[in-house]
């Protein structure tokens, strides 16, 4: 890899600059990293939100490395978006946005424009857009039942909606998740495709 890299301006240890160059690298090795985050934030938002439309929230734990409670299905999401990191080569994604941040962002002293031209507050929209993209087709379904037995509960009122909807419910999220799992590669590609053009446009 540093072989392929352009050069670089060279700056001496006593340099006054040294010190900036060195917070310029380490912001953008963060950014790279926060920015990766991201994307296994966007899939486990969205099995948050699916796992709420299926009554699931309740069997949540404490998950240590983000230290706060998640849901069953969103740790079922977030397990299945890092076997998919790893089948589609994303750990060699992550060295080519590193390699292209050396040509987008070269060594220099002024880090705040670095900072200023990833513009990383825009992945905050980003990760809800793209877990609702992800989520809607669960969240489709699931509306969908919740209507029928809404319907079911109006036309017998004698049944127990309370007892047959959670099981209904449950079955039916349970099923469209192993139809639409599938297609989790599509979004997620996407997603890293747009983390490697934010470090290699400059």
């Amino acid at each position: 890899m540093q072989a392929s890299l352009p050069d670089a301006s060279v700056i001496s240890f006593n340099d006054p600059q040294a010190l900036a160059v060195v917070v310029q690298q380490v912001l953008i090795g963060l950014s790279i990293g926060f920015a990766v985050r991201v994307v296994f934030s966007a899939v486990e938002l969205a099995g948050e939100v699916v796992g709420f439309q299926m009554g699931l929230n309740f069997a949540a734990f404490f998950d240590p490395s983000m230290n706060t409670q998640s849901s069953a299905v969103a740790r079922f999401f977030s397990q299945m978006a890092s076997l998919l990191f790893v089948v589609m080569n994303g750990h060699l994604l992550v060295l080519m946005a590193v390699t292209r941040s050396f040509e987008a962002f070269p060594v220099s002293p002024h880090f705040l424009d670095a900072l200023a031209a990833m513009q990383l507050q825009r992945l905050g929209a980003e990760l809800f857009a793209s877990a609702l993209w992800i989520a809607l087709p669960m969240v489709g379904i699931l509306i969908f039942t919740n209507m029928a037995l809404g319907i079911i509960s109006r036309v017998a009122p004698q049944m127990n909606i309370f007892a047959i909807g959670f099981p209904i419910t449950l079955v039916v999220g349970i099923v469209g998740i192993a139809v639409t799992l599938p297609m989790l590669d599509q979004p997620f590609t996407a997603l890293m495709g747009k983390i490697l053009t934010l470090f290699a446009s400059g």
